[in-house]
């Protein structure tokens, strides 16, 4: 994945990240989080009627140059960008999400980076209960602390794996990958049904999140859910709140 207007330090700046860049585990990890508290998931493009551009250089102009967000397509397709940079081996896996009560088809793109001879799964663009840190292919079926959350990965056969994270006590199914390889082009028939179909949650309501060193800012619909160190509010935000909320919770410059 790579953009003829992508810059790592543009990037950097963009997310706040001031340490040294290497290719090693401690400045992916760094970068992820950076990125996690900067950038945020939002669908402000779908919700205005917009199919979301996979080109890497809009993506770039986007989130860099107008301080916006975006989803699973766009946030990681950012981030490869930056591993792409950084001399970093990683492919993108379709990712099928498991908290529906029917099947659905793989529309959830992820990363996995290839690190000190292990494999991680990176991921900034799953939303409320997504992962908060890469987590290594094989650190399988233990509950894994990442801040204050709590994930655990599992294999479910001889090819796939399932993310879970715990939620109310109780071990949720979110999605389901496999390493076969997806290129890029792979993922337009996901953009576009997740940009246009009345069934998705993109088409139907608004939905920001931005994540946090103790917690996340959620906002689906009119509803903000707060959450610190274990701790949520919630509060109904009024239409004419929506901009002030969004620039001043969620980092947006930009409403559309």
């Amino acid at each position: 994945m790579e953009a003829a207007n992508f810059d790592l330090d543009r990037y950097c700046r963009r997310i706040g990240y001031r340490g040294p860049l290497a290719p090693d585990l401690t400045t992916l990890s760094a970068l992820m989080r950076h990125q996690l508290f900067s950038v945020p998931f939002e669908n402000l493009d779908v919700r205005a009627g917009k199919v979301v551009s996979l080109i890497p250089e809009e993506i770039v102009e986007k989130i860099l140059d107008h301080r916006r967000g975006g989803y699973c397509y766009e946030v990681n397709g950012l981030f490869a960008m930056a591993l792409r940079a950084l001399g970093i081996h990683y492919q993108f896996v379709a990712a099928r999400p498991m908290f529906y009560p029917v099947r659905r088809p793989r529309t959830h793109a992820a990363i996995v980076a290839r690190l000190e001879g292990r494999d991680w799964l990176c991921d900034l663009g799953f939303g409320s209960h997504g992962i908060r840190a890469p987590i290594a292919l094989d650190d399988l079926d233990r509950e894994i602390e990442q801040d204050f959350d709590r994930f655990r990965l599992t294999r479910l056969d001889e090819r796939g794996y399932l993310l879970q994270a715990l939620v109310d006590q109780e071990w949720l199914n979110q999605y389901a990958f496999d390493l076969w390889p997806q290129e890029w082009i792979d993922f337009t028939p996901a953009n576009y049904l997740n940009s246009t179909h009345p069934d998705t949650i993109f088409v139907q309501k608004l939905l920001v999140v931005l994540h946090h060193p103790t917690g996340r800012d959620t906002l689906l619909g009119d509803r903000l859910k707060r959450e610190r160190e274990g701790r949520i509010t919630t509060e109904t935000i009024e239409p004419n709140r929506l901009q002030s909320v969004l620039r001043e919770l969620f980092q947006l410059e930009a409403a559309g």
